[in-house]
């Protein structure tokens, strides 16, 4: 479960300064949860000029384009690869972030990735996870996959906490719901099912 957690949100903010990207490029995130969310505002905030977010369920499909989404794809209606080739021109786009953990969106951001392009992984694989040589372009095409952590330290906290503080990132929206640290087993219940639209659970004491 993932409850309301500003360090969370960090990993997944700065994952678009991992990715190096850069003013003007374009972008991919696939899955539209907590962390998805906060990569698609950290992309917004670097200053892509294209954010594509591919998601399936219509409460995040929303928040995503809250969020700083430009066009939202849904997996189950639209070939999600084929759509993002089209709608970078043939290309694809400079930066994919995985957020799922899942070999099949893996396999998808690499395939939309451009030439010389970067995959970020923030998803949590539970199982062996393959590389393959096609959508890799048998590791020719100059292409970049970093599944690494966001560097830690009250540093970053503090960037972070300045860029709310600031109104330059409102994270606000993600808590959908509140719950009494004594109703906590609840709020991982409500989570766990993903039930009445959950995003994010604050706990309060």
């Amino acid at each position: 479960m993932e409850l309301y957690d500003l360090r969370k949100a960090s990993k997944s903010v700065c994952n678009s300064s991992s990715a190096n990207l850069q003013i003007g490029d374009t972008a991919a995130v696939f899955a539209q949860g907590p962390i998805g969310l906060c990569a698609t505002a950290g992309a917004k905030l670097k200053g892509a000029s294209l954010i594509i977010a591919v998601e399936s369920d219509p409460v995040r499909t929303r928040m995503s384009k809250r969020m700083g989404a430009d066009i939202v794809l849904n997996q189950n209606e639209v070939d999600v690869v084929a759509e993002i080739k089209r709608l970078t021109g043939g290309k694809g786009v400079d930066v994919a972030i995985e957020a799922l953990g899942t070999q099949a969106t893996f396999e998808n951001a690499l395939r939309v990735i451009r030439a010389g392009g970067t995959l970020s992984s923030l998803g949590v694989y539970s199982g062996e996870l393959a590389v393959p040589l096609e959508p890799f372009a048998a590791g020719l095409g100059n292409q970049k996959i970093i599944a690494t952590l966001c560097p830690g330290g009250k540093e970053r906290m503090r960037r972070l906490i300045e860029l709310v503080r600031h109104g330059r990132l409102d994270l606000v929206p993600l808590i959908t719901h509140r719950y009494s640290l004594d109703n906590i087993v609840d709020a991982y219940k409500l989570f766990g099912e993903r039930r009445d639209g959950v995003i994010k659970v604050a706990i309060q004491p």
